[in-house]
């Protein structure tokens, strides 16, 4: 027997779009789907049937999250991009929405770990841009080509070890330890830690904003934190030509860089810097499986790569949904009102397979042009780190495709465990044969 919450609740359809006529908003009104536990394992190994009967019937949607906290969902690309978009009528931090009679209510968690919050993704403009122009300059286009041989490197070695075997977990042997050390050595964090850090950060994102998943996340973000600060301290007596030393050197040159933002600033680079990856490598490859023909073109002609990444991107991205929004007024949006101060998800997922973006949507197609996915957001927002998520999915999806060109899948798909949470999306294992 599963939850209450995954076998299913009422859901809010609310207003329809203004275009909807009479009988259509009849009909709307008298249906009712089922919420599915958003941030479920089974709802994770397939969620596009749901959001296409979203973008059908209700593409802003309220519905009750996994900890029964209500929220709308946006899943039209179009809705999406414009919310992405406006920094005005939707802002990312909590308290910018509060009221004398509805004070605001930020994700509770305990004191000591306040400080996570501090991250770029949770602020708005000016504290936003003033953290990204601190950061920004390590992650041009130009700064992260010049990586290119120092991650083949890394990939060689890691590939190197499966010379000679016949199977692997494309997960836990590749996929995750390839960003993780990539991300670490740009810190500086040591080797002996990097399995530390990627076990704090999935316990961490894997939390919703409730109590209790806060206080299971506790141990982990305290730990994290204590590293963090013994790192920012070495870097201080002891520079080294790393991201973290440029930090450090941020905030001692007055570029009004706290130690708390320091903190926070390392433990976003760390999540956006690796689980981005992860799932990028993991869905590109179980998609490109699960397609012989686009498999077998992609091997066939390498030269598709940098297009065939964007259309995985698409399709098989990375995140289900954007990172939270909440409206600063009351607003309207598809021609559905919602209240100040709600709590709003942009979802990607859905956003990327809207057919009136993208035709046939539900189809792989890598060689689409053109292609304006959303898998890395837009806007002020748009994800800092998309140059080097683009470099090391290229890199590591030719490396899989030329080495082990007769890699294919080693379990059926449906024993697959997918990770939980709202935000992200991807599977925890995938054993593969790789000749």
């Amino acid at each position: 027997m599963g939850t209450a919450a995954e076998t299913g609740a009422p859901l809010e359809l609310g207003t329809v779009c203004h275009v909807a006529g009479d009988e259509h908003r009849r009909i709307l009104r008298e249906t009712r789907l089922s919420t599915p536990n958003l941030g479920s394992r089974s709802f994770k190994a397939d969620p596009y049937p749901f959001y296409a009967r979203l973008r059908e019937t209700s593409p802003v949607t309220r519905v009750s999250l996994p900890n029964g906290a209500p929220a709308w969902l946006v899943v039209r690309y179009d809705d999406c991009v414009a919310l992405l978009k406006d920094q005005t009528r939707f802002v990312k931090n909590p308290l910018s929405v509060a009221t004398e009679g509805a004070p605001a209510r930020a994700a509770w968690m305990p004191g000591i770990a306040r400080s996570l919050s501090q991250n770029m993704l949770d602020l708005d403009a000016p504290a936003h841009a003033r953290l990204r122009r601190v950061v920004q300059k390590a992650f041009t286009p130009r700064l992260i080509e010049g990586l290119r041989s120092q991650i083949q490197a890394t990939i060689d070695r890691l590939l190197d070890r499966f010379a000679s075997t016949r199977e692997m977990d494309l997960i836990r042997d590749f996929a995750l330890p390839f960003p993780v050390t990539v991300i670490s050595e740009m810190l500086g964090v040591d080797e002996e830690d990097r399995a530390r850090f990627h076990r704090w950060s999935s316990v961490i994102v894997a939390a919703d904003t409730s109590r209790w998943h806060a206080l299971r996340a506790a141990p982990s973000a305290v730990a994290f934190l204590r590293y963090a600060r013994r790192l920012i301290r070495s870097r201080r007596k002891d520079p080294r030509d790393d991201l973290t030393s440029a930090l450090v050197a941020a905030e001692d040159a007055g570029d009004t860089l706290s130690e708390d933002e320091t903190v926070a600033m390392i433990f976003l680079l760390l999540v956006a810097g690796h689980e981005t990856t992860v799932n990028l490598i993991g869905n590109g490859m179980l998609t490109l499986l699960e397609h012989p023909a686009e498999h077998a073109s992609l091997r066939r002609d390498p030269g598709l790569v940098p297009s065939g990444l964007e259309e995985l991107l698409r399709f098989e991205g990375p995140l289900l949904m954007a990172t939270e929004r909440y409206t600063r007024d009351d607003v309207e949006l598809a021609g559905v009102p919602i209240p100040r101060g709600s709590l709003v998800y942009p979802v990607i997922a859905s956003a990327n397979r809207d057919e009136h973006q993208f035709t046939h949507a539900d189809s792989l197609d890598l060689a689409r042009e053109p292609n304006r996915h959303v898998a890395f957001g837009q806007g002020a927002h748009y994800c800092m780190g998309a140059s080097l998520a683009r470099l090391e999915g290229k890199l590591a999806l030719g490396a899989l495709l030329t080495r082990f060109p007769e890699l294919r899948l080693h379990a059926p798909r449906e024993t697959l465990r997918w990770r939980r949470g709202l935000l992200l999306r991807g599977v925890e294992n995938m054993p593969v044969l790789l000749r």
